[in-house]
């Protein structure tokens, strides 16, 4: 048995009482799909199983807070363990591929796509009940289906089930995550950094010219891919989907607990602060990535989150050459790297493109790096 949160929707062991996020009381969760029938090899409806009915739970509540009857006929249904089931009548759930907490990535297949692999996320479940979430939601997915770039992971579609399951659907993307690639080497060589940093500063260039801001790149939305002649490329993740909202919760958290619910290392100091953000933001966000990129870790000291965080609104970023004199990294790159962090907006760079141009220019001074780096 597991217990669930029916006001933000989060899932606890079955001892707990209380939801860590928002101090709501627990509820029995139920586990199996609602409405979704049960699918045997093949993908065909398990031997007398079909639909099944909904199965009323007495005196639980459902995500909304209502009460529920034992006559209702609604379950409360766990979306974090989907496997298995077909979402919307269409897409057969394959495997679970990511489980952020705010939301729940699968692998699925398209049963009116010949079968095509496509990656589906699964959305809070008290979003379908927020109309201004939802609106705003629809018209960045409109967006969204239109941004299509070589180093974006566009969406296909956004849906909703009748019983309110928001989901998105994107290309399923093979790969290696960026931050798993820096993990496992202790940060990349300097010529595929500038690549993936141009990569990356093309991709966020399309969306926001299109009126896209990311809000959220990070080396776990970066997708690290190869093409067919063995070139490795960057591919942008996870545009768009309200995240704003999410760190509004994350900050309304850490302000009223002084405990940081979550890692949002990457913001820009305007973001956290709650302001308004345009495509500087993003640039921020990517100069931090690169900088962890080559050097295997962020420029900010702290031993704690909530240090980390105010480290950004308050220090002065630790000079790359500082963080890794064994690399011997060329001077100007340095500079490139702190003008991208400078807390204030008005003092970054205008444009991905351009702080990717500079970081091409300053790591080609290096020994003749620049012939080595794609398109240089």
């Amino acid at each position: 048995m597991r217990m669930g949160c029916p006001r933000c929707g989060s899932f606890y062991e079955a001892d707990a009482r209380f939801c860590a996020r928002d101090g709501s009381r627990l509820v029995e969760a139920v586990t199996a799909p609602y409405a979704l029938p049960a699918f045997g090899p093949g993908g065909q409806p398990a031997a007398g199983t079909g639909t099944p009915a909904a199965v009323p739970v007495a005196g639980r509540t459902s995500p909304t807070g209502a009460s529920t009857p034992a006559t209702a006929g609604a379950r409360w249904v766990d979306y974090a363990n989907l496997a298995g089931s077909v979402l919307d009548g269409r897409y057969l759930i394959v495997s679970k591929l990511a489980d952020g907490g705010m939301s729940i990535v699968y692998l699925a297949t398209d049963n009116e796509n010949d079968g095509a692999r496509v990656a589906i996320k699964i959305l809070p479940p008290e979003l379908s009940e927020d109309m201004k979430a939802m609106e705003r939601l629809r018209r960045e997915a409109d967006m969204g289906i239109r941004l299509v770039h070589p180093n974006v992971c566009s969406i296909i579609r956004l849906g909703e089930t009748s019983d309110g399951l928001v989901y998105v659907v994107m290309p399923f993307i093979e790969g290696e995550v960026l931050c798993d690639r820096v993990y496992r080497l202790g940060g990349i060589p300097l010529p595929l950094a500038v690549r993936f940093a141009t990569d990356i500063a093309n991709g966020l260039h399309a969306a926001h010219e299109l009126d896209i801001i990311h809000r959220d790149l990070k080396p776990e939305n970066v997708m690290i891919c190869a093409a067919a002649d063995g070139d490795e490329y960057a591919v942008v993740m996870d545009f768009g989907l309200a995240k704003d909202r999410e760190a509004a919760r994350f900050l309304e958290k850490l302000t009223a607990t002084g405990v940081v619910l979550g890692t949002p290392e990457f913001m820009s100091p305007e973001q956290l602060r709650g302001k308004p953000l345009d495509r500087r933001t993003d640039v921020y966000s990517l100069g931090l990535l690169t900088y962890e990129m080559i050097a295997g870790k962020l420029p900010f000291p702290g031993e704690t989150q909530q240090d980390l965080l105010l480290a950004r609104l308050k220090s002065h970023p630790t000079p790359i050459r500082e963080m890794r004199p064994d690399l011997e990294l060329p001077a100007a790159l340095e500079g490139v790297l702190i003008k991208a962090l400078e807390r204030v907006p008005d003092e970054r760079y205008a444009s991905a493109p351009e702080f990717a141009a500079a970081v091409k220019g300053a790591a080609g001074r290096a020994g003749g790096l620049l012939e080595r780096l794609r398109g240089g």
